[in-house]
């Protein structure tokens, strides 16, 4: 179990964001504040255009943070370095909702290629993680096989055990499901809840998709780069989830 602190694992403050400058400058996010803790699933649902993947890339150092208060495992964004932004990137799995695989590299190799951004890995060594880490998700006897052949769901599953380079000890994802039929995107949702129960890994995901709200533990709504309910709210979660029902 990855005991990283009994404190939040992302604590956000007053956050602001915009996109542009002067006449063209337009607010994405609008005093954003929640807190995250350690093995939690939380849910950050909403409409198109509401913020949710703008935050996202905040916490995972991908945008620099203009105004507020971001702390992420322990790290201050607030005037952080790309150096100091680099470390944290080290420590989050970010799976992506197109999956940003290398078709003409197999399962194995697109887990493996990810071992080369950490120098202490041998290529041996990495070979063998990667591996282990597919047969982990379930695709142990799809290791050689090239992308294109991987179904929708296995492609998922693929860039889940891609994320899980490194040992990250928070995985963010943003829309996994959103390209996945009913059972390929259960099957990827689950596995990310055996994570989070099992390695105590906390889980923010981005998603549209009612169907898998029953995984969360919280479900943070956003509306217009507003949380309209978040880490504070005690309401309760059937009914968040009919809330992002109704306005999607």
């Amino acid at each position: 179990m990855n005991n990283i602190s009994t404190y939040p694992i992302i604590s956000a403050e007053g956050i602001n964001f915009a996109f542009g400058q002067g006449e063209l400058r337009k607010q994405i996010l609008f005093d954003i504040e929640f807190e995250i803790q350690p093995g939690e699933v939380v849910l950050l649902m909403g409409p198109s255009g509401s913020g949710k993947t703008t935050l996202l890339t905040l916490i995972a150092g991908l945008r620099t943070l203009q105004e507020g208060r971001l702390n992420v495992l322990g790290h201050s964004l607030s005037g952080a370095s790309q150096a100091e932004l680099l470390v944290l990137r080290r420590k989050i799995g970010f799976i992506f909702q197109a999956h940003n695989l290398l078709p003409y590299l197999t399962a194995l190799q697109n887990v493996q290629v990810m071992f080369d951004l950490h120098p202490e890995v041998t290529p041996v060594e990495g070979r063998d993680r990667a591996s282990r880490l597919l047969q982990q998700v379930g695709l142990g006897e799809r290791l050689h096989y090239h992308i294109s052949r991987l179904s929708g769901g296995q492609r998922q599953r693929v860039a889940v055990a891609r994320a899980l380079v490194g040992n990250p000890q928070i995985v963010l994802a943003d829309e996994p499901t959103a390209a996945l039929d009913g059972a390929s995107g259960r099957e990827v949702v689950n596995l990310l809840q055996a994570l989070a129960r099992e390695q105590n890994r906390p889980i923010l995901m981005v998603t549209h998709d009612a169907r898998v709200v029953d995984i969360a533990d919280r479900i943070l709504h956003m509306q217009d780069g507003r949380l309209t309910n978040n880490s504070r709210d005690s309401s309760p979660l059937t009914s968040l989830a009919m809330n992002s029902e109704t306005s999607t």
